[in-house]
């Protein structure tokens, strides 16, 4: 698929989320038709089946053969999931505070630089995980505490090996700038603030996906 459509459809799964998640489609209740969603976001039917597929994949929503497309209940947050995003929100969001306050030019750069490799490789269809996990690991070197560095470091490994839901990269991206802007202030506070939301709502598109 190419880039301009595997956008299209990343739209169309955005938006659909935003109804799931603002509850005005419930687990039952069936998407509108292809037609119907076709003329929503002015796109093809082809776009449309392959933002239902990917819907499908993140466990969202269900076919049922002759009859439709269903929303489904959202998937339990595994318990390990859960164990790694409870450890992440305690220590990411303080290596975020003392990142702010202890990192370098060097650093910052290197931060904004994974920033733009995460946007590239979303922009040519290719996984944006390896950015992501050397996003947060200068995050972590950026703190100047070693142990933030080495916590980290088992994280990435466990985070690499997973692939991460890509429904609302949008989004996810704008949480990660402003992390950066607020550690670019040398703002503490806004820092651990910008973080703990990141991964809060990491976790809900975790629940929206078993990763």
């Amino acid at each position: 698929m190419n880039n301009g459509r595997r956008s299209l459809a990343h739209g169309v799964v955005e938006g659909i989320e935003a109804r799931i998640r603002r509850a005005e489609l419930k687990p039952g209740d069936r998407l509108p038709t292809e037609s119907a969603i076709m003329i929503e976001h002015g796109v093809s039917r082809s776009v449309v089946r392959e933002a239902i597929s990917h819907l499908q994949a993140a466990g969202l929503v269900e076919t049922r053969h002759g009859i439709g497309t269903f929303v489904l209940e959202a998937p339990p947050l595994p318990a390990s999931s859960m164990a790694i995003l409870e450890l992440r929100m305690g220590m990411e969001t303080e290596a975020a505070g003392l990142a702010a306050a202890r990192r370098s030019e060097t650093q910052l750069a290197a931060l904004r630089e994974a920033l733009d490799d995460m946007l590239r490789a979303q922009q040519a269809g290719a996984s944006t995980v390896e950015a992501d996990v050397r996003f947060h690991r200068i995050l972590a070197e950026s703190s100047a505490n070693r142990y933030f560095v080495d916590l980290q470091g088992q994280l990435g490994r466990l985070l690499s090996a997973r692939e991460r839901p890509h429904g609302s990269f949008e989004r996810m991206h704008r949480e990660h700038e402003d992390i950066v802007d607020a550690i670019a202030r040398q703002d503490a506070d806004a820092a651990r603030a910008a973080m703990r939301t990141h991964l809060s709502n990491s976790g809900e598109r975790m629940r929206k996906r078993t990763l």
